[in-house]
């Protein structure tokens, strides 16, 4: 008697720990903003973003997305562009965390929003954060500090804060 009450706590033990695990394991919805640029440099006033600006700040975007997929943590929501980027005028970064509600809007439980803030034209620092789409808090986030490189570089950036700041 005494063995076979053991068996059915284990059982029951196990089937609940197996059914916790599953509920943790879900992955939660994420809609990846466009990154942004905010340019601190000398230039800004001057010369402004250019197409490896924009191509950069893309690729940014997609490896933030490729992380995010590959951890097996996040399901990308992908919403297509528009052709303006919602929001403030002076982008998303300026609008008090208003990227929570646009994800809500567009059925994500977490709205991810990456700056790029150029310093001069071969030194950068970047900033990602997620918010919780229901209560626009932050849930995660991570800045570098200033970093080598122009434009290129900033994808770098990307997988080196995804690694040691918003996946680990």
């Amino acid at each position: 008697m005494r063995i076979r009450t053991l068996t059915v706590l284990m059982t029951l033990l196990v089937g609940t720990c197996t059914f916790a695990h599953a509920q943790q394991t879900k992955p939660a919805s994420i809609e990846v903003f466009p990154f942004e640029l905010e340019d601190k440099s000398a230039g800004a006033g001057i010369i402004p973003p250019d197409e490896h600006d924009k191509r950069y700040l893309s690729e940014s975007a997609q490896m933030a997305k490729d992380m995010l997929s590959k951890s097996g943590r996040f399901t990308i929501v992908d919403v297509p562009a528009k052709g303006e980027q919602p929001g403030a005028p002076h982008g998303l970064r300026n609008c008090g965390g208003c990227e929570g509600k646009i994800a809500k809007e567009h059925g994500a439980s977490l709205a991810l929003l990456g700056v790029v803030t150029r310093v001069n034209r071969t030194e950068h620092t970047m900033f990602i954060r997620i918010l919780d789409a229901e209560t626009g808090k932050p849930v995660l986030q991570g800045f570098t500090d200033l970093r080598m490189g122009p434009n290129y570089a900033w994808p770098r950036s990307v997988k080196w804060l995804m690694t040691n700041r918003i996946l680990r």
